[in-house]
């Protein structure tokens, strides 16, 4: 189970991940979707809804804790997936 500073310093890192390299390339064309960002090898899944980014997630990370963020709003969204969900 991650601290409550472990999560805050992956919102972090996931958000300078959008913020450095995937606002310039999502913003133009996929506004209203959603991303969810996986920050430590910098991987990311669109998706037209938060299920469908999510579940893309899971597909390669199911026990990873997860940043889902809508494309061009400051909504940001954490899920945790595998045992840890409840």
């Amino acid at each position: 189970m991650m601290t409550e500073t472990e999560i805050d310093d992956f919102v972090r890192r996931a958000e300078e991940v959008y913020a450095t390299k995937l606002r310039t390339v999502l913003e133009p064309e996929h506004v209203d979707e959603f991303v969810v960002i996986e920050p430590d090898p910098g991987d990311f899944f669109l998706g037209k809804t938060l299920n469908e980014a999510t579940q893309a997630a899971r597909k390669t990370y199911p026990d990873r804790l997860t940043h889902a963020m809508r494309v061009g709003h400051k909504t940001a969204i954490r899920t945790r997936s595998g045992s840890d969900c409840q």
